[in-house]
C-alpha cells in the first residue's frame, strides 16, 4: 500500500459551524507555497432548511491578504463550483473542488441562499505534491 499521508499537508478552511441564516462563510486564506496541487474538500452535517442553496466560489491572488482577488476561471478548476455546491437535502455528504491554476494564494466561500434554519458545513484544503516530503504531522 502507499503513503499519502507524508505527501498531504491538512490545512482548515472553515471550522465546522452551525450556520442559520444567509451569512456568507468566508474560509481562511490558504498558501499553495511548496506545494504543487490544491484540493478543497467540504462537508455538510444536517441542514434543516427545507429550500436553502449554498453556492461556492474560489478567489485566487498574488498577494497573501487577498488584495486584487478575482474569481477562478473555470480553466484554473479541477471540478466545478457547481458541483461543489449544495442544498437542503444534501445531508452528511463531502464535495470537493480542484485549483489547477498559478496563483499562490486562494479563499473558498460558501454563502448560503434562503437558509433559516441550522445547516452544518465545514471545509478542508488539501496541499499535495510537496516539494519535501515527508510532510509535518499534525500539520502546521
Amino acid at each position: 500500500m502507499k503513503d499519502l499521508m507524508n505527501l498531504i499537508d491538512v490545512k482548515r478552511v472553515i471550522s465546522p459551524v452551525s450556520e442559520a441564516g444567509t451569512t456568507a462563510l468566508v474560509g481562511q486564506i490558504i498558501d499553495r507555497q511548496g506545494f504543487d496541487s490544491l484540493t478543497y474538500v467540504i462537508a455538510t452535517g444536517s441542514i434543516a432548511d427545507a429550500d436553502a442553496t449554498f453556492t461556492v466560489l474560489l478567489e485566487e491572488s498574488a498577494d497573501s491578504g487577498m488584495s486584487g482577488a478575482t474569481a477562478v476561471a473555470d480553466a484554473d478548476l479541477v471540478g466545478t463550483e457547481v458541483l461543489a455546491a449544495f442544498q437542503f437535502d444534501d445531508d452528511n455528504e463531502v464535495r470537493k473542488l480542484g485549483y489547477k491554476g498559478n496563483l499562490r494564494y486562494t479563499r473558498l466561500t460558501i454563502t448560503p441562499v434562503a437558509n433559516a434554519s441550522a445547516a452544518l458545513i465545514s471545509a478542508v484544503a488539501i496541499l499535495g505534491s510537496p516539494a519535501l516530503a515527508p510532510t509535518a504531522n499534525p500539520p502546521a
